[in-house]
């Protein structure tokens, strides 16, 4: 974490499984945002869900996030219970 809040981005191969499975916590709980490196080059922002799925076909780019605090308000349904305080 320290890796992407300094270069404010870290690249993570696409066969790095253990470095995703981190990263997918760290996005859960909202320290970094991911976005997954097409073949053509662009990327595409990863939701939660998605990452927990994510295969290792593609490589990532962990980012910090614009703003410590913001939460997507286009979170969709299925995202929400992440973020709901447990009992």
């Amino acid at each position: 974490m320290d890796a992407v809040y300094g270069a404010g981005s870290l690249a993570i191969a696409a066969h790095d499984r253990v470095t995703k499975d981190i990263a997918t916590r760290l996005t859960i709980f909202g320290f970094v945002v991911l976005d997954e490196v097409q073949a053509d080059g662009t990327a595409r922002r990863l939701r939660p869900s998605e990452a927990i799925h994510a295969s290792t076909l593609l490589p990532w780019r962990v980012s910090k996030p614009a703003s410590r605090y913001a939460i997507d308000d286009r979170l969709p349904a299925s995202d929400l219970d992440l973020f709901v305080a447990q009992a």
